[in-house]
């Protein structure tokens, strides 16, 4: 379901916006950015995910929209410097509709010349575009940008900019009941966390759903949370576990992670997290029918849950060099 169509019925409310921020540098290291046709003030290109879209389908979209341009080494900035969530991404546009920003950052390469072929379309989103240099920006719009512009920044030795204080609203506890509810069957994003946690035997903890097939500790984010506080609140509510430390492991999402939940579709985009640290009792939530330990050799008699189980089953075991890979795809 569009951004607009899903407006029409949700209103001006909070809503979980999935988006990709696009970096785009010239030789010198300078940024190319956009001044926004919406405040006026200036911008990396980027935008929402259309339903079944990937993040690289949507960035390349979004940069030939809003420029006219395209740059053929777009790549992923990984875990640690390409993802986007939390309650700092909070955002009022100047229509009023509120969002909670969450999704990815890419890179690519142009030459400074390319910016003679850059042909925006009549949107009116852009309304110019120009090359920055890092240490000597415009003013920027809101804090999504500064966090994306702090990425480079680091990157070249530059202290990072300060992000705005937002006070974000309280997001009801129904918001994803709300939500289905106003979108009806259609297809809606559902970002969220899973965690890989482990004994000291190297065994790992599945929890079998209602449906009897297994999955990692896990669940949908709610909105102002962090793909991390997510990961955190749902290994304490589904497992009665706490973790010292989670490490980002994999951002699992593309239109082949969609799924049927009952009646309703949702496209998953769910970050991978290694928990280290772990403190607690399996205790398991009124939803979690079994949890148990599993060593790997046994995974590959289990029905995981979904395809997004099967490749996060399938990251822990990529990070154990001396296991054979045997978790099961059917």
């Amino acid at each position: 379901m569009s951004a607009g169509n899903l407006r029409a019925v949700w209103g001006s409310r909070p809503l979980l916006s999935v988006g990709v921020s696009v970096l785009i540098q010239d030789e010198t290291r300078r940024v190319l950015l956009q001044r926004r046709g919406d405040d006026g003030l200036w911008g990396t290109p980027g935008g929402g995910l259309d339903p079944g879209e990937d993040f690289l389908t949507a960035a390349r979209r979004e940069l030939r929209e809003e420029t006219g341009l395209s740059c053929p080494d777009l790549t992923w900035l990984g875990v640690h410097d390409g993802v986007v969530s939390g309650p700092q991404f909070w955002h009022r546009y100047p229509n009023g509709h509120e969002v909670y920003l969450v999704g990815a950052r890419m890179l690519g390469h142009l030459p400074a010349s390319a910016l003679e072929d850059a042909r925006p379309d009549d949107s009116g989103e852009t309304l110019e575009l120009r090359w920055f240099a890092l240490d000597h920006l415009p003013a920027l719009s809101s804090n999504i940008n500064r966090a994306n512009l702090n990425v480079l920044r680091e990157r070249a030795g530059l202290s990072p900019l300060p992000l705005l204080a937002v006070s974000s609203p309280e997001a009801a506890s129904t918001y994803w009941t709300d939500l289905r509810r106003a979108a009806g069957p259609r297809p809606l994003f559902a970002p969220g966390a899973s965690v890989v946690v482990t004994d000291t035997d190297g065994r790992l903890l599945l929890r079998q759903a209602a449906t009897g097939q297994w999955a990692l500790p896990g669940g949908r984010m709610e909105p102002a949370e962090s793909f991390e506080a997510c990961a955190h609140r749902k290994l304490l509510e589904t497992m009665g576990l706490r973790a010292e430390l989670l490490e980002p492991r994999a951002l699992l999402a593309g239109p082949e992670f969609r799924y049927e939940d009952s009646s309703d579709v949702w496209d998953s985009i769910s970050m991978v997290f290694q928990a280290v640290g772990v403190t607690g009792k399996v205790t398991g939530a009124h939803q979690v029918v079994d949890a148990r330990w599993f060593s790997p050799h046994e995974l590959g008699q289990l029905d995981l849950l979904g395809l997004q189980t099967q490749q996060a089953v399938e990251v822990w075991l990529a990070d154990q060099p001396a296991l054979s890979r045997c978790a099961s795809t059917t």
